[in-house]
């Protein structure tokens, strides 16, 4: 009911960070498309299988190393049905490896429809009395601008089924304090007003290391506000987006954690799956080079988080 099997993965692998599996078909290596076109077509559903061999050979070689990952949604959207069966088999075969799994959907609604989402991708749906899990994720990322009406489905069944949320607080993209950092009537500001909603929402769901089922995504591009988050969020976990390829950089990041070098996650996408680009090395390699990038990245994060005791692998 809390992020305890998160953080628990974080200390067993010494590594605070999560691979964004966002996976373009320009990402994938040719020798895969190739293959998976002339099995599947040269069409969507040959492009879903190649991102799915893709991200199965990533994580092959990142699983040890790294304790998580994060698809975004969309980019298993846009190749249609076959794409968000990928999304499945992809959620399914991290968990197969223990990796702990987030999906990034953003999902914000009120009464059944949020039901809808939360039984999706947290719950079970019942079908002739007997109840399916839909995607089986760990954790999932939400809009929390619809107030408690779009949250409340979320928390109850995280309670229930020993999943998390991230909410929305302070969002790494350039335009976010056109909205987020606007001063309400009480003087405080909008990120702020909802860090403290998540900390309120959260209130029964702490685990053993002090952090709610209830997290909240605050971007790497805005270190001070990290640290602020930080310290007014105690018991609030924090994905970090924006770290690498949006300007972020590792000594801003440090201000996510707590003194024990816990409390929070830094996601990186695009600088993993495409590292063998990156390094120029022959594309049969990318999955090693994506390991490779993992790995520079702990270091680079746990150089300045020297409280959290790192094995390196």
């Amino acid at each position: 009911m809390s992020f305890d099997r998160l953080i628990a993965k974080i200390i067993e692998t010494g590594n605070p960070t999560v691979v964004g599996l966002d996976p373009k078909l320009d990402y994938v290596p040719e020798f895969i498309k190739k293959k998976a076109f002339e099995e599947k077509g040269a069409d969507l559903k040959g492009a879903a299988k190649a991102i799915l061999e893709f991200n199965k050979a990533i994580i092959d070689e990142i699983y040890d190393i790294v304790p998580a990952i994060k698809p975004q949604a969309a980019y298993y959207e846009m190749y249609g049905w076959q794409g968000v069966k990928t999304l499945y088999k992809t959620i399914e075969y991290a968990q197969s490896k223990g990796m702990f799994v987030m999906v990034d959907g953003k999902r914000n609604d009120i009464g059944a429809t949020m039901e809808a989402y939360t039984n999706a991708y947290l719950g079970s749906t019942e079908v002739n009395g007997v109840k399916f899990e839909g995607f089986g994720a760990d954790a999932l990322t939400v809009n929390g601008y619809l107030g408690t009406d779009g949250i409340a489905p979320l928390t109850k069944v995280c309670a229930e089924n020993d999943k998390g949320i991230f909410v929305l607080v302070k969002t790494s993209n350039k335009s976010s304090g056109e909205l987020q950092d606007r001063i309400l009537d009480d003087g405080k500001t909008i990120y702020n007003t909802m860090g403290e909603m998540c900390e309120e929402w959260g209130k029964d769901t702490i685990g053993k290391y002090g952090y709610s089922a209830v997290g909240a995504v605050v971007g790497a591009t805005y270190p001070e506000q990290l640290a602020e988050m930080r310290a007014k969020l105690p018991h609030t976990f924090f994905l970090v987006p924006g770290y690498g390829a949006q300007g972020g950089g590792a000594e801003g990041v440090a201000k996510a954690f707590d003194e024990k070098g816990l409390g929070a996650i830094v996601n990186s996408s695009r600088a993993v799956m495409t590292a063998y680009k990156k390094e120029g090395c022959d594309e049969k390699d990318f999955a090693k080079a994506a390991r490779r990038e993992c790995i520079r990245m702990r270091e680079d994060i746990t150089s300045f988080v020297t409280a959290l005791n790192t094995k390196h692998q």
